[in-house]
């Protein structure tokens, strides 16, 4: 899954792109709204994390023009205003929840857990499917009852094929969501983690569809 955090604040902007990624969330940071518009031209995010109080133009504005403009993902603002009156006009621009600084990473990687389960129309913590269940909150993965022991890159490779199940995932698209600006891909490295899949999960538990993607069924 594949972040947006607009956020001016260095040492809150540090620790939220370290702790996310622990998370094994792929996130991107910019410092202002200036280049917001082209970031989300540019990628297909999951969900934007927008602090209100930046430089330039606001958070509340940058979130108006966002909405009017027909974009529909998922916005969690982030916020040192506290006041009723500010989460209201937040919420009613369009924000689909708001997190008061100081706040604990925990406590944001579980609401971003459960924005992300809305937009994909599910209310179940756990994804499913052949015998597969996947507990994105605890990080765990079992097949037919038994626990299996996956890489980050693995995990998150599943889990985007898991939100998907039945839809077949490009290769680009799997690239985009995992890896942030700056991240070295080499070419055949979703490969050989769709390999490792096979592997450890069984042969026919991701099907290649030749020259257009993966898909589980």
């Amino acid at each position: 899954m594949r972040i947006l955090l607009v956020e001016d604040d260095e040492i809150l902007g540090d620790g939220i792109v370290a702790g996310l990624r622990e998370f094994s969330y792929s996130i991107d940071w910019i410092k202002t709204g200036k280049h917001l518009h082209s970031a989300l031209l540019s990628t297909d995010y999951d969900i934007l994390l927008l602090d209100l109080n930046l430089p330039g133009e606001s958070g509340l504005n940058l979130l108006r023009n966002l909405r009017n403009s027909g974009k529909d993902l998922p916005v969690l603002i982030l916020t040192a205003r506290d006041t009723v009156e500010d989460r209201v006009k937040g919420l009613d621009l369009g924000a689909d929840d708001y997190l008061i600084k100081p706040f604990d990473l925990d406590e944001l990687a579980a609401r971003i857990r459960a924005l992300i389960r809305r937009d994909h129309g599910r209310t179940s913590p756990l994804l499913t499917s052949g015998g597969i269940e996947m507990d994105v909150a605890r990080h765990t993965v079992n097949k037919n009852g038994t626990g299996i022991d996956l890489s980050a890159r693995e995990f998150s490779i599943l889990h985007l094929l898991l939100e998907s199940a039945g839809k077949v995932m490009s290769k680009r698209k799997i690239e985009d969501s995992l890896y942030a600006w700056g991240e070295e891909i080499e070419s055949n490295t979703i490969e050989v983690h769709i390999h490792n899949l096979r592997k450890k999960l069984g042969q026919d538990t991701i099907k290649t569809i030749r020259g257009v993607g993966y898909v589980i069924k």
